[in-house]
């Protein structure tokens, strides 16, 4: 697979799903395999989802760094999963992976999400189906 493969996929997956009104991304191919993706979607109750994605892609989808945010509309955090080692101290089973649950403060284990399993967990939260 190539970075621009997968970028397509992404692509894809934000343009056919049924909760997200509007979508704003950007890609940098870093080479034939490696990339960077982020953007934000709105959904149709106005909260937003921030996402980013640092990903290899040559023999399997790597997410060497990710990052998905889901606000409400008043800009509070429903949830963030991310991958960014500053838990280290919590000993997390899945560390780095993790779940900031609601708050910032409310860190719990998680396994990696794709980015289809977010907008799964967005619209079974939020009800927007």
């Amino acid at each position: 697979m190539l970075i621009e493969d997968y970028f397509q996929q992404i692509q894809l997956l934000i343009e056919s799903s049924s909760i997200i009104q509007l979508f704003d991304f950007e890609r940098d191919k870093r080479g034939m395999y490696e990339g960077f993706i982020r953007g934000k979607l709105y959904f149709k109750d106005n909260a937003l989802l921030h996402f980013r994605e640092f990903v290899y892609v040559e023999i399997f989808i790597d997410r060497k760094m990710y990052s998905y945010q889901y606000m409400n509309s008043a800009n509070n955090l429903i949830f963030r999963y991310d991958n960014t080692e500053h838990h280290r101290k919590l000993n997390l089973a899945t560390f780095p992976h993790h779940k900031h649950d609601g708050s910032e403060d409310n860190v719990v284990i998680s396994d990696a999400p794709l980015l289809t399993d977010v907008l799964k967990e967005v619209e079974k939260t939020s009800n927007l189906s």
